[in-house]
């Protein structure tokens, strides 16, 4: 049973910057260099949308374009985490957000919801 659990969420005013993290629990150890650890977002009123991706064996990642050259998703393998830098931050980046995961069995990582199994809570993101 995978659990994931992210920490982070805070209030900051535009331009600010906040550090998401998201730990991983529950996955076989063998699976650690292939999966697809991504962020999510959903603000109110909104559909959840993909903000970033990573794979965790070849290290790439994607990212929606609105939050590309101020965010950076990244791993620690070692500790089954992920991260998301946000830099600065605008007001259209508040929302709860979300980390998933999925095991890639060959096609790559994208962010489609739909591909997604597992879910954490969420830690929500104000910017004002």
């Amino acid at each position: 049973h995978v659990q994931l659990v992210e920490s982070g969420g805070a209030s900051v005013q535009t331009g600010g910057s906040l550090r998401l993290s998201c730990v991983a629990s529950g996955y076989v150890q063998s699976t650690r260099s292939r999966r697809c650890m991504a962020w999510f977002r959903q603000a109110a009123g909104m559909e959840r949308e993909g903000v970033a991706v990573i794979h965790t064996g070849a290290d790439t990642t994607e990212y929606i374009d609105s939050v590309k050259g101020r965010f950076t998703i990244s791993q620690d393998n070692a500790k089954d985490s992920v991260y998301l830098q946000m830099n600065g931050l605008k007001p259209e980046d508040a929302g709860l957000y979300y980390c998933a995961s999925h095991l890639d069995h060959g096609a790559g990582c994208r962010l489609l919801r739909s591909r997604y199994a597992n879910w954490g809570q969420g830690t929500q993101v104000t910017v004002s």
